[in-house]
């Protein structure tokens, strides 16, 4: 399906769609125009992009390799839209459109711009596409950037969209970078296919884990174990997902049992900015913190991750164990969504072409 069909469909219809059915329209010729949810990516796009960042990483460790990045895309300019506070995924996006030479700017606070005086977010974010090439956002509400995309398509000047966070439902370029990190750490131990995987801490709220968790979907022989609280626990709508693609999973409190059974741990930290009436400072989470102690029993080559910010999830006395990888996450965020924009732009093949000649 091409970028045009969401010219052919209205809103109303388009948004009465799950994420599996809208996926095909942010997709043409096998690469995301639009990058909204994780549903759209299949594993072979996984694979290329992964590949893609790689070949990045390392162009980008010359003089010439870093000017000839910089090359791709030094006549196109990308607005980061931050409407929710953030540090990595901005910082990392930044940096990405430098190494690809995207000409940026930015709007970090909503109450910096005419939302102030009135101005609907939508009728904000035409404007930007006026001058932008490339619009990279986060914003509280779910589905928002599907909705700008949408809007985009249904003008004269449509631009790709990328959703760097959207509410609690999706956070597809995290799940990129997370994608990457365990394909990197496993290079060595089959990749992927056949590991345990554990989502730990806030899993109702934490849209990473959503978005990861489908993308594993992708993996053969993948088991998903989610550690939370009963009030923590992951939704009834992504296991559905889970169901329907036949991936095994379980539920379970007891985080000493299964940190000695997987391959990779995913922590996470309470999401109380979306608390009413604060009712996270009622659940006890002490259970779910990885300490110092936990590194005797964890596999030889297992690895940690975290989305991050972390609060008390895990001990800092962890960060200086080789297992510990949510540095590199940090680091692997803004290759592969370096990688991401080039392919957005069809520059990947260059890319390609250019590190081939060059290695």
């Amino acid at each position: 399906m091409s970028k045009a069909a969401l010219n052919q469909v209205s809103w109303d219809q388009f948004n009465g769609l799950g994420a599996i059915e809208k996926a095909p329209y942010f997709v043409e010729n096998g690469r995301s125009y639009h990058a909204l949810v994780a549903q759209q990516f299949s594993r072979p796009m996984l694979e290329d992009l992964c590949s893609l960042a790689t070949d990045v990483r390392r162009i980008a460790k010359t003089r010439d390799g870093s000017r000839f990045l910089q090359s791709q895309l030094f006549d196109k300019h990308a607005m980061l839209y931050f409407a929710q506070p953030s540090t990595r995924t901005y910082l990392s996006f930044y940096s990405a459109c430098q190494i690809v030479g995207l000409q940026t700017m930015n709007v970090r606070d909503s109450s910096t711009s005419s939302e102030v005086k009135g101005e609907s977010p939508e009728d904000s974010v035409r404007t930007f596409s006026s001058y932008a090439d490339l619009i990279i956002m986060r914003h509280p509400a779910g589905g928002f950037a599907e909705r700008i995309a949408w809007m985009l398509s249904n003008t004269s000047r449509p631009v790709p969209v990328v959703n760097a966070g959207s509410g609690k439902d999706q956070h597809p370029t995290q799940a990129l970078l997370d994608i990457y990190t365990l394909a990197r750490s496993f290079e060595k131990t089959g990749g992927i296919d056949g590991k345990k995987i554990a989502f730990v801490g806030d899993l109702k709220r934490g849209r990473t884990v959503r978005s990861l968790a489908w993308l594993l979907t992708h993996y053969e022989g993948v088991k998903a174990y989610f550690v939370a609280p009963p009030e923590l626990q992951i939704g009834e709508d992504i296991l559905k997902q889970l169901d329907a693609a036949g991936m095994p999973y379980e539920i379970t409190a007891d985080f000493e049992k299964v940190i000695p059974e997987v391959d990779a741990i995913y922590m996470t930290r309470i999401q109380d900015e979306w608390d009413v009436d604060n009712e996270s400072s009622r659940i006890d989470t002490s259970k779910f913190y990885f300490t110092k102690d936990h590194l005797s029993v964890l596999k030889k080559d297992a690895v940690i991750m975290h989305p991050l910010p972390r609060r008390k999830e895990i001990d800092p006395a962890v960060d200086s164990d080789p297992r510990a990888v949510y540095w590199r996450q940090v680091r692997n965020g803004m290759w592969i969504r370096a990688a991401l924009i080039l392919s957005i732009f069809g520059c990947d093949d260059a890319v390609r072409t250019y590190y081939k000649e060059h290695k």
